[in-house]
């Protein structure tokens, strides 16, 4: 069985930074695709970065371009999001999660299809005060 947890989430005011850790449990790193996403209330899901764990490459929505990073710590099975000068809209519920696009590379943005595919966590809230 493969477990995703989230956490590091939590609240920060406008222009502050937070951590998010999501450990992969059940699954050994490979060929696929970490990825963070979040969801506000009344919002659809949205992708802001990826990693693709076979060489490390990121990808990153344009809207957190330059304030979000993704690092990964593979001894740990690992995944992060490290997110910087934080703004109030991005207050959400930030879920990772382990996909499987082929061509060797990530995304942002996913098929239904695929997304269903892939292993979920169950979120960390982040609240960003103005």
């Amino acid at each position: 069985q493969v477990y995703l947890v989230e956490s590091g989430g939590g609240s920060v005011q406008a222009g502050g930074s937070l951590r998010l850790s999501c450990v992969v449990s059940g699954y050994t790193y490979s060929s696929n695709c970490m990825n963070w996403f979040r969801q506000a209330p009344g919002k659809g899901r949205e992708g802001v970065a990826a990693i693709y764990i076979g060489d490390g490459s990121t990808y990153y929505a344009d809207s957190v371009k330059g304030r979000l990073t993704i690092p990964q710590d593979n001894a740990k099975n690992t995944v992060y999001l490290q997110m910087n000068s934080l703004k109030p809209e991005e207050t959400a519920m930030y879920y990772c999660a382990v996909l499987f696009p082929s061509g060797g590379r990530c995304y942002t943005h996913y098929s239904a299809a695929l997304l269903d595919f892939g292993y979920w966590g169950q979120g960390t809230q982040v609240t960003v005060s103005s």
